[in-house]
């Protein structure tokens, strides 16, 4: 069973990973009924947050039907680090999740993010003072190293329990390769294989099948899968993921009707939540993955990411189900 401080998450919890302008609250409400155990916010800057900036500060909204709820800060300044978590706390979130592990240039130039990987005893630090700082359960998102000659990640791992740290999530790459080439989940079994920890290790990095995330629980023994990319326009994949652990088959894919009503209930929160402009501009990335795979799409896609009206977004996927029902997609 793994656990989060007091929080049960089940023998091998499904994790929503954070990811900017992805995982905010329509999205998570989605992936939560699909059978996520976990979901993270979009990651938030300490900075943004002292400074009360609205980007920063909106990304705060949680709902009740989301827990447990993680929320993902990021910095490299002790201060602001610190007045952040009492900022956050009183958005009500379950636990507190540090970002060390995020590869964006202009996130890593600030020695944040991934960019703290070449200061890991300010990475243990900040951890540290953040966990005595909190009533919450502190936790940490990071990656295997900076580059490939840097990997220490057993030890900043023990480093990290050492100091309070409750769970910690690893991505299988270093900031050096960004998202190219293959996801390494050795060094992360190494850290779960460690005599010495205790908490729980949570792997991240081409979850992209059942079949992967079978790999991930039965032969690298990790205490769960943090699933951020197979996700995006395809919140089913949390329920595929489940079913194909209970009955070692495949389910039955989502159908174009249960993708049209998702994309249309998803389009329509992200409006409720972030206004027109943003709502519609923020779900496109979604729309290649809720209808992959139907035959001669292209012509509904390209409307559907190049218009800027929710109401032509949604006669376009009106325009898609008649075509349905009257047999082209059957």
């Amino acid at each position: 069973m793994a656990k989060i401080g007091s929080i049960e998450l089940g023998e091998f919890p499904l994790l929503l990973a954070p990811m900017e302008d992805v995982s905010d609250p329509p999205f998570r409400a989605l992936c939560k009924e699909q059978g996520a155990d976990v979901v993270y916010t979009e990651f938030i800057s300490s900075e943004g947050l002292i400074r009360d900036a609205a980007k920063s500060v909106m990304k705060l909204d949680i709902y009740e039907k989301e827990r447990p709820v993680g929320i993902q800060i990021f910095g490299a300044v002790m201060e602001s680090m610190l007045r952040s978590v009492e900022i956050v706390e009183a958005s009500g979130p379950d636990f507190i999740d540090i970002n060390f592990g995020c590869p964006v240039k202009k996130v890593v130039s600030k020695g944040a993010g991934a960019g703290i990987l070449k200061d890991i005893d300010l990475m243990v630090a900040l951890t540290g003072a953040m966990v005595k700082h909190s009533k919450l359960p502190i936790t940490v998102k990071t990656r295997l190293g900076w580059d490939h000659d840097s990997i220490k990640i057993v030890e900043v791992a023990e480093r990290l329990q050492d100091v309070g740290c409750q769970a910690i999530a690893i991505h299988g790459r270093t900031r050096a390769q960004m998202y190219k080439g293959s996801a390494d989940w050795h060094p992360i079994a190494e850290v779960k294989n460690n005599q010495r920890m205790k908490i729980p290790v949570f792997g991240n990095g081409d979850v992209d099948s059942p079949e992967k995330a079978m790999i991930m629980k039965n032969e690298f023994g990790l205490d769960g899968a943090m699933i951020g990319r197979a996700s995006i326009g395809y919140p089913w994949f949390f329920r595929e993921v489940k079913h194909f652990f209970e009955t070692g088959t495949h389910c039955t894919p989502p159908s174009l009707q249960e993708r049209l009503e998702v994309a249309r209930r998803h389009l329509q929160m992200s409006i409720d939540w972030k206004g027109e402009r943003l709502g519609v501009f923020e779900t496109r990335r979604h729309y290649t993955n809720y209808f992959k795979g139907i035959p001669d799409f292209k012509p509904f896609r390209t409307r559907l990411v190049t218009s800027d009206d929710s109401a032509d977004v949604f006669a376009v996927m009106d325009e898609i189900e008649q075509a349905f029902a009257s047999g082209i997609y059957s």
